[in-house]
């Protein structure tokens, strides 16, 4: 049981139900609920590899653990770092299988996110901004991934992506500010190693001010209404709070970030929903 234990913890289920709920969201606003087999699909999808991305992550990262987070299921002996890979592995299939059921883009968009989970753990977490970036992308990209899997339109969704990487950008690198000392230890060179700690939460906070930039564009477009406004004005509020806290307590300010992104994807589904109703 302990194992078992292990392996769900390596993919850190909440993480992984959230991912598939921005999945269902990006089709939702891309076509509302006209594709249900193809948004559950996807949604599935996501959920399952970014629970291989979790565990295939906590298998590179096993040696950083041990100093940042010993708790972790790798450093404590819960899961053996073979039993995790093949895990990831194993999960990583499941998903590809399901993606295949969805249309061509989908299945570009799942590739391309797949290559970059390997890719981000492997080759760019270390470099300065890169594997923030990556991260960012990523996280954007389950709005993108749903709204394909349902042939919508993507122009809406993609503010959304937009948004959601430009917070996820932020709060990456206010994690670094986070974890600088395990960090240093693994000769890493994150953004707050290379730059320093102030000019890097500068950086994070000029990606929330993009993001908060685009976020109205649905409403000027016409897309949604002034509903939309309404329900986003606290993922503006919390999103600038989250950059301000920062600066002082990077803990509480990366989860202001992090509740942030979630509040802006409940705007998105009520513009979406004032517009089906």
């Amino acid at each position: 049981m302990s194992r078992v234990r292990g392996a769900i913890e390596l993919m850190r289920p909440g993480n992984a139900i959230a991912a598939a709920g921005l999945t269902f969201i990006g089709a939702f606003v891309a076509a509302g609920l006209t594709e249900p087999v193809a948004t559950v699909a996807a949604a599935l999808a996501t959920g399952v590899a970014t629970g291989g991305g979790n565990a295939i992550n906590d298998y590179f990262d096993r040696e950083i653990d041990a100093i940042n987070r010993p708790e972790r299921p790798i450093p404590r002996g819960a899961v053996s770092p073979r039993a995790a890979l093949v895990f990831s592995s194993t999960l990583f299939v499941i998903a590809v299988g399901l993606t295949l059921l969805l249309p061509p883009l989908a299945v570009v968009i799942a590739v391309v996110n797949l290559a970059a989970l390997v890719a981000y753990t492997e080759l760019f977490k270390g470099l300065p901004g890169v594997g923030n970036a990556l991260v960012a992308y990523l996280t954007g990209s389950t709005f993108l991934y749903g709204g394909a899997a349902v042939g919508g339109d993507l122009g809406t969704v993609s503010v959304l992506f937009a948004l959601a990487a430009g917070a996820t950008m932020a709060r990456e690198i206010v994690k670094d500010v986070e974890d600088i000392e395990g960090d240093r230890a693994e000769r890493l060179r994150t953004l707050p190693i290379v730059l320093g700690e102030r000019p890097a939460l500068g950086i994070a906070a000029l990606c929330i001010g993009g993001a908060v930039v685009v976020s109205p564009v649905p409403y000027v477009r016409g897309t949604f209404g002034a509903t939309y406004l309404l329900v986003l004005a606290p993922t503006v509020i919390g999103l600038l709070t989250g950059t301000y806290r920062s600066f002082g307590d990077p803990a509480t300010g990366q989860a202001w970030l992090k509740a942030s992104m979630f509040l802006a994807a409940v705007a998105f589904v009520v513009g979406r929903a004032t517009i089906v109703l």
